[in-house]
């Protein structure tokens, strides 16, 4: 077993991703009595939302478990570049009788800029605390470590890893192209690499002296048992729990990830990249320039909303990675037990003792 699946005290060095709009307490709590990490998504909610599924989790597991926060620059109020987004979608809220918001709003706060949150978060002391997105102050990574949480940042290069090392947070989670939702990246303005899974992990467990954990494209114990070979710690996997029954996903969503067979990134739901199911939305074309995250979303919900209020699925945020088709509408704990007799089969459970990387107390 690995150093971070034992000081976590997991069976199955496995982290279940925490999709916002996917992941539950419910989820996260039976992914953590199945052996693995459970994860929970406090981005789309406020200070007294993330104590309420906090508390669920706990009323569920006394296990470890992962609250993960989004930490984005806020985009600058832009009238005339709102006003051209409206304008640009108004032809598909007509489709379904409804016109778009008269104005747009920042609908999601980010934690660099959350002190509630922050102080909830250090009074309910919540084992792993993870950062997507970017990494708040250091007197925000102060307080949180010095609760004993362990902390999680993602990185998409090597330099976001870079930076993470710097901050003092713990693990760096490896997000490869493949990955399904938020791209993480810093700055989603700036040049992407692309890099994929294989060569991310393989990259940042050479260059980093912190564990590394491999993110997207992952839905099997094959897959968990590659990504140990490479040295990684662990595997974090998202679109192979959303077929669960303890995921929020919608009945339109899992046929559609039932149904998969193409996933895109793209911008135009929610004002940053991310890689979703091929659908209407991420098929419009002719996009002004976009008001940015999470501004383009207030808009790119009220649009799913007209639309689905008529019948049509088309315009959701379906997060799913490149490996969608590979999905398996099983129980978390039944998921969670498969994968770890995969990895098992698969004869590789334990990190490549080449990785080098270790935990500073």
């Amino acid at each position: 077993m690995t150093a971070l699946a034992a000081r976590l005290g997991l069976s199955v060095p496995l982290i279940q991703a925490p999709m916002a709009g996917v992941s539950t307490p419910a989820l996260a709590a039976a992914v953590c009595e199945a052996g693995a990490l459970g994860s929970i998504a406090l981005g789309a909610t406020d200070a007294a939302g993330g104590r309420a599924m906090i508390d669920a989790v706990r009323a569920a597991t006394t296990r470890a478990f992962n609250v993960n926060l989004f930490v984005h620059a806020d985009p600058v109020p832009d009238d005339a570049r709102e006003a051209a987004w409206r304008k640009w979608l108004a032809p598909e809220f007509a489709r379904f009788g409804a016109q778009p918001p008269a104005t747009l709003r920042t609908i999601y706060r980010s934690f660099a800029d959350d002190t509630a949150m922050l102080a909830m978060l250090v009074q309910a002391r919540p084992a792993v605390v993870s950062f997507h997105f970017g990494l708040p102050s250091p007197a925000a990574i102060h307080a949180l470590k010095a609760t004993g949480a362990l902390l999680m940042a993602t990185a998409t290069d090597v330099a976001e890893a870079q930076a993470i090392e710097r901050a003092g947070v713990d693990v760096i989670v490896a997000q490869g192209i493949e990955a399904g939702g938020h791209r993480g990246m810093f700055d989603p303005g700036a040049p992407d690499e692309q890099l994929g899974t294989l060569a991310l992990t393989r990259l940042l467990v050479r260059r980093c002296g912190v564990p590394v954990v491999a993110a997207g494209g992952i839905m099997d114990g094959s897959g968990i048992a590659a990504a140990l070979a490479l040295g990684a710690e662990a595997a974090q996997l998202g679109t192979a729990f959303i077929a669960c029954p303890e995921s929020a996903a919608s009945a339109a969503y899992r046929a559609a990830l039932a149904a998969a067979e193409r996933t895109r990134m793209t911008a135009l739901i929610s004002g940053r990249p991310a890689r979703c199911l091929v659908n209407r939305f991420t098929e419009l074309a002719g996009a002004p320039d976009s008001p940015g995250y999470p501004i383009a979303y207030d808009a790119g919900k009220a649009l799913h909303a007209a639309a689905s209020a008529r019948g049509e699925h088309g315009y959701g945020a379906h997060w799913a990675g490149q490996g969608a088709r590979l999905a398996r509408a099983l129980p978390a704990a039944t998921l969670v037990a498969t994968l770890r007799d995969e990895v098992a089969r698969a004869g590789l459970g334990q990190a490549s003792p080449s990785s080098g990387a270790a935990f500073s107390k």
